[in-house]
């Protein structure tokens, strides 16, 4: 990306919505404008885990005015993530469905493990770089990530669900602080958090740092109320805050310099899970980082701008790895779903030749669970690992590629009505039909072309009689489309 270029990162937290706009100097980010608002949506989160329509309308009423200042960026100019209260929601389609709408950009459910791997993108890039081993924590609202990482990389991430507005809610729920609700928040908290201590444990890392809004408004209260050093949460010093709120003996009357007003309804609630992960992890100082979400978020664009610094790209690879996929066959299907997408592609589908291609290395990553139904497992895989650089819903595009690479059309419960997915399934399928002898089919001549619900696949004369039985493949998928929506003619004689 040229420099002067503006970028924006909306993020759509359970306490709080931000939006940050920054301008690429030099491989850098500069901040032009920083924009909050406290919409609590995670209070809006009800124990069938269903958003209340008060929460939802509370969140589009912020993204409608986030589009204003939105308004003229390119879709590749915005990153928008969602994290623990939309993971959570049953009913998140419904709230996404208006949010895009209104945003004007495409809102991504992110993993507990990818908004780790943000988190520290954002803290890292703002911090001097060192050879130091470090530990990041960041404390949200229904969610708490920690990440061991060094330089610009995160190696261990992991996401809890613990957070300010969930304890607040659960162990202060009527406001008031009392011992024995401090005692029993840290604990519950402690029960969770404590797997941590088989990775996160002291001797792991350097020096520890926090991120986002709890442990910067704790930092600030303990600097203009106790004089304690800008920027430094210590151990210690927790204390004398606790003391504190136990003095106030509710949150509506709690009177403490450096205790923002938005803060106020869920500090008893950040402030335990902060003290339970210090204690723990035997953490004595803790050091607020500038970074965050959101910065994670920008720097993440920059990245995905070249498919040589995608870390989807790496991502996929080590997937296909892990599985055992036969490497060879993944690229020859990848290399030919590509080209005849490109051929039916309308103009600005470079981000969906990416995810075919993506899917076609992977198509056959359940074959390891099982032979007759590996497209099934495969799905089934995508749907439920922690891949870093994508969103829930990417995954689940991909998931619905592999599932549709083979088998009945017509049964495959996606949205055939989207041209540009029925364009990358088709492409799919038909170089897998194509590859089907393992080894690199001959394209000389084919092509394909799509005009309102048809595709017509062409060869040059004598194509088929070269290559029998991928004639035969060819006319038995255009018989698999039928009754979809879609007609697809096959001349391949």
């Amino acid at each position: 990306m040229k420099n002067g270029t503006l970028l924006a990162a909306v993020d759509l937290g359970s306490n709080s919505f931000r939006l940050e706009i920054a301008r690429i100097d030099h491989g850098q980010l500069q901040r032009v404008e920083y924009l909050k608002e406290t919409v609590r949506q995670g209070n809006g989160l009800g124990e069938e885990r269903n958003l209340t329509t008060e929460a939802m309308q509370r969140g589009w009423d912020c993204l409608a005015r986030f589009a204003e200042r939105l308004a003229g960026f390119a879709p590749a100019q915005v990153r928008a993530v969602a994290t623990q209260t939309l993971r959570e929601a049953r009913n998140r389609e419904t709230f996404l469905t208006s949010a895009n709408e209104l945003l004007g950009h495409r809102i991504e459910v992110i993993s507990g493990p990818e908004e780790a791997r943000l988190i520290y993108q954002g803290v890292s890039h703002l911090l001097p770089q060192s050879d130091e081993r470090r530990l990041v924590i960041d404390i949200g609202g229904r969610s708490t990530e920690l990440i061991l990482g060094r330089h610009y990389h995160a190696e261990a991430v992991a996401s809890f669900r613990v957070g300010s507005v969930s304890w607040s809610s659960r162990y202060f729920g009527d406001g008031q602080f009392t011992p024995r609700a401090f005692a029993t928040a840290e604990i519950a908290a402690k029960a969770v958090l404590d797997e941590a201590l088989a990775i996160y444990r002291r001797d792991a890392w350097d020096v520890a740092y926090g991120s986002s809004g709890t442990v910067g408004a704790v930092a600030d209260i303990l600097h203009q109320a106790f004089g304690e050093p800008e920027g430094l949460v210590r151990r210690a010093a927790l204390e004398r805050l606790r003391e504190r709120l136990l003095r106030a003996q509710s949150a509506d009357r709690i009177r403490i310099e450096g205790l923002k007003e938005d803060r106020r309804a869920v500090i008893g609630g950040g402030f335990s899970v902060l003290s339970a992960l210090m204690n723990l992890l035997d953490i004595d100082e803790l050091q607020a980082a500038q970074g965050a979400l959101r910065q994670g978020a920008l720097y993440d664009l920059i990245d995905r701008e070249l498919s040589t610094t995608d870390l989807r790209g790496t991502t996929v690879d080590v997937l296909g790895q892990r599985f055992g996929v036969d490497a060879a066959q993944a690229d020859r299907v990848a290399r030919t779903a590509s080209a005849l997408f490109a051929q039916a592609a309308p103009e600005g589908s470079e981000q969906a030749a990416r995810e075919l291609g993506w899917a076609a290395r992977l198509h056959e990553i359940g074959c390891r669970i099982s032979h007759g139904d590996y497209h099934r497992h495969g799905a089934y895989i995508l749907d439920n690992t922690d891949a870093p650089g994508f969103a829930l819903s990417e995954l689940h595009r991909l998931g619905q590629l592999v599932l549709g690479h083979r088998g009945k059309v017509r049964k495959l419960d996606a949205d055939l009505s989207d041209p540009v997915f029925a364009l990358q399934l088709l492409s799919l399928r038909l170089a897998t039909a194509l590859c089907h002898a393992r080894r690199d089919p001959d394209l000389e001549g084919l092509t394909l072309a799509r005009t309102d619900g048809r595709f017509a696949l062409g060869a040059r004369p004598g194509w088929g009689a070269d290559y029998p039985q991928s004639a035969h493949l060819l006319r038995e998928e255009a018989l698999s489309w039928q009754k979809t929506g879609w007609e697809l003619s096959v001349q391949a004689d």
